[in-house]
């Protein structure tokens, strides 16, 4: 039978229709969680104690207090101590963390607990992150705090306990992971994200020996896709981890969590070598993380996209346009968006081999062109992402069989000995070794940032190294490192390391030790973001560099201090980061400002920037307090025509 062009059409448009009439109610909740997401921020923090608890389960509550009534906004749930995220509506809240001993979600009597009471920092503007939320629990933090021993947390849909603590081991079988509720993270979100977050799961406790492949699923897909590779791998070399997400929120906002998530995972394992594949959408996530967090993860050397739509789709332009509701992902998804020009404007580093697979059993119409039936050629092959690819390879398969193709699965495996027999080979290149012994002058029951440890070489020829680091890091090696002379210090925000730094060199068959106190200072740091529209809660938003700042001033008791921008500088952010941060001299570069050596009180920031209304926000400041990252949007000011 022949199908004729208006056929086609009006089969379409009926399919459209029923759609429409089938999902009423789907996008009648889309709608309602729009404006939530629009009027919402994500709250992002550690929960640590000061007593060892293993395995012990956390419960982590956001909640407003009205009189004596506390409604819990959101709250999550971890299998061990580590880092949550929580969505709540802008403003302030207050933040409560216990351990849930007997996981009943009810505050008892004698677990360990903390929190964080309607602090400033506890609030960020619409569609923002607020990060540093840090709470430390414990049997006398417990005694402290504005929640009723008894309290109640209600449960979630799912009766089993979940964890959204990276690293949780996760069972495929599990009916979190099935494809309705793969769907589900598709199509509201919101909803998805409030009930289970997003998380990087495991199979099996995870094994330094082995190599970690991180697979990526794409949109309203779910870890289940993966079978077929992680049931084809050699188990003995690799550790399949999977990063399962809310694909119909922006892009952007699930490049942050995975950021968030990998850079957890990575202070606590300490993992050499991350490989990643990604299917369909999920290569958009992944080159978005890489482009904007890459410089974070140079263990990151191997990326390998699935039919990704690397030009875009142009259904999902017909869907903003026309759709009663619009699902975030749409509109990153679209021809010619800010996010393809933001994840094409910046290069993969050259450390990252990029393959690209692609599929072209799929059919042509006269509504859409050769595709996969899914996602067309042309957007597979974009060139922006051929000129990345170190090899590209087409296969006979269509967007969903790909995954499943023993041609792909045999070229996928060679690909992983090829890169796995380089990582051995550098493995064979001998290391050298730095001990680093630090401590917080700080007390125990209040928490601390997370430090980072800096290599400046005294030759000025090599680049400085970054490397962050757990409360747990201290007095161990860490390395390895180019031989060398170097400046060793640490950096830590709202602390000063004493000694600033110390002199060493770095060779083979020696380990060096250095040794640091954490002093807390006064600091008050923040940056200047775009006033941007459809904005997702979740989403890290960066500094403006763009807007031209003239001024910014900080005033009170005995302070009076304005930052000039300097122009006409060639000198990274990096550069600038850690040569203040050390030297505890304030300054402000491209859209951030750092204040330090602030005695603890109430101060009155001022920013003056062309073309805009004058900014001002009281600010108060302690010792040691390293949360209060303020996160400005500027208004522009209103010009009254001749």
């Amino acid at each position: 039978m022949t199908v004729t062009p208006n056929k086609t059409i009006c089969s379409l448009i009926f399919f459209l229709m029923l759609s429409f009439l089938l999902a009423g109610c789907t996008f009648i909740q889309l709608r309602e969680e729009t404006k939530f997401a629009k009027k919402s921020a994500v709250l992002v923090g550690k929960v640590s104690s000061t007593i060892f608890f293993r395995d012990m389960p956390v419960v982590v509550a956001a909640y407003s207090k009205k009189d004596s009534k506390r409604t819990i906004v959101h709250y999550t749930t971890l299998h061990e101590l580590g880092p949550y995220e929580l969505m709540v509506p802008t403003g302030t809240h207050n933040i409560v963390a216990f351990g849930d001993m007997n996981k009943n979600l009810i505050y008892d009597k004698g677990e360990p607990a903390g929190q964080i009471l309607s602090a400033e920092q506890v609030s960020a503007p619409a569609g923002g992150v607020a990060g540093n939320l840090d709470i430390v629990i414990s049997v006398q933090n417990s005694k402290k705090i504005d929640f009723p021993v008894g309290s109640k947390i209600p449960p979630k849909e799912h009766k089993k306990f979940h964890s959204t603590c990276p690293g949780a081991i996760a069972k495929m079988e599990d009916y979190l992971f099935s494809d309705e509720y793969g769907e589900k993270g598709f199509w509201t979100a919101l909803e998805f994200f409030r009930e289970i977050s997003g998380n990087v799961y495991f199979l099996e406790e995870y094994d330094p020996a082995k190599i970690p492949i991180l697979f990526v699923h794409g949109a309203a897909g779910s870890p289940q896709d993966w079978r077929t590779f992680f049931e084809s791998i050699d188990r003995n070399k690799y550790q399949p981890w999977f990063y399962y997400y809310p694909s119909g929120a922006s892009i952007d906002s699930m490049s942050y969590l995975l950021f968030w998530k990998l850079q957890n995972l990575q202070t606590k394992h300490r993992f050499k070598e991350l490989y990643i594949t990604a299917h369909s959408m999920g290569g958009l996530v992944v080159r978005s993380f890489i482009v904007n967090y890459g410089h974070f993860f140079p263990s990151i050397t191997n990326f390998i996209s699935i039919s990704t739509p690397w030009g875009g789709e142009e259904l999902a332009k017909i869907g903003v346009k026309y759709s009663p509701a619009v699902i975030p992902a749409w509109r990153d998804m679209q021809p010619g968006s800010d996010f393809f020009n933001s994840i094409f404007r910046k290069k993969m580093p050259p450390t990252v081999e990029h393959y690209l697979f692609f599929g072209h059993k799929g059919n042509r119409n006269i509504l859409r062109p050769n595709n996969d039936k899914v996602v067309t050629l042309d957007s597979q092959l974009d060139q922006r992402s051929q000129r990345d690819a170190k090899m590209i390879y087409g296969f006979n398969e269509d967007h969903v069989s790909i995954l499943s193709s023993k041609q792909v699965i045999s070229q996928y495996n060679a690909i992983l000995a090829d890169t796995y027999q380089k990582t051995k080979a550098s493995d064979k290149i001998s290391g050298n070794r730095l001990c680093v012994d630090f401590s917080f002058d700080f007390p125990e029951e209040l928490p601390r940032p997370m430090p980072a440890l800096l290599l400046r070489p005294v030759d000025k020829k090599g680049a400085e190294t970054l490397l962050y680091l757990s409360p747990e890091d201290t007095g161990r090696e860490h390395g390895p490192f180019p031989s060398g002379n170097y400046e060793v210090s640490m950096i830590a925000p709202a602390f000063a390391p004493e000694p600033v730094s110390i002199p060493i060199r770095i060779e083979e068959g020696m380990v060096p030790k250095v040794k640091f106190s954490m002093k807390p200072v006064g600091y008050l740091r923040g940056y200047v973001v775009k006033n941007e529209r459809n904005i997702q809660a979740g989403k890290d938003r960066q500094p403006d560099t763009e807007v031209q700042i003239q001024s910014i001033t900080l005033r009170g008791s005995g302070i009076d201090r304005t930052l000039i921008p300097l122009q006409g500088e060639e000198i990274s952010y990096s550069e600038h980061y850690s040569s203040h941060y050390l030297s505890e001299t304030d300054f402000t570069f491209e859209g951030t400002f750092f204040f330090f050596g602030l005695p603890a009180e109430e101060y009155e920031l001022t920013i003056n920037a062309k073309g805009y209304e004058q900014y001002s926000e009281k600010c108060n400041v302690k010792i040691g307090q390293y949360q209060n990252t303020i996160i400005i949007e500027l208004v522009k000011e209103i010009v009254d025509p001749p």
